[in-house]
């Protein structure tokens, strides 16, 4: 892969993560609004007793991923800001993009050890119902080829 072709992945890849946080914002907000989607106590049918215990797993796991996707927005920008600076510094370049790679795999971690945790607290309908809901979540273009597919 030569060093155009592994900048351009990198970038792919990092506004991929952010769209996925995006995402996972406008979600959240709009299940607030109470548009259409009931939230996912209601969605999963979980009683009180689960609904009190998700919502002391969810609390450490959502402070945990939003920091860690502020600090992978600032060093997208970061990286954004190297690739197109006057002289490029490829240094600074690698240095944000193992920086962002790492914490994607710790964001990632977090997500799958969170999952585990919900995964428990879940009746066999329930972890169905959250399967399927998971699995119709919108895997699509990323930034990067959207704005490079309408030139």
């Amino acid at each position: 892969m030569n060093r155009n072709a592994m900048l351009r992945f990198a970038l792919a890849l990092s506004l991929l993560v952010n769209l996925g946080v995006l995402g996972a914002v406008g979600w959240r907000a709009w299940q607030a609004s109470g548009a259409g989607f009931p939230g996912l106590a209601l969605y999963l049918g979980l009683d009180e007793a689960q609904q009190q215990r998700w919502r002391e797993a969810e609390t450490g796991f959502l402070a945990q991923y939003r920091a860690a996707s502020q600090e992978i927005h600032a060093r997208r920008d970061r990286l954004i800001d190297a690739i197109l600076a006057p002289t490029p510094d490829a240094k600074a370049i690698e240095s944000e993009r193992a920086a962002i790679a790492q914490l994607q795999e710790q964001q990632q971690k977090l997500v799958i050890e969170q999952l585990l945790r919900e995964r428990e607290l879940l009746g066999s309908e329930q972890r169905e119902r959250l399967r399927e809901l998971l699995r119709r979540q919108p895997v699509g273009q990323s930034g990067v080829e959207e704005l490079h597919e309408h030139d």
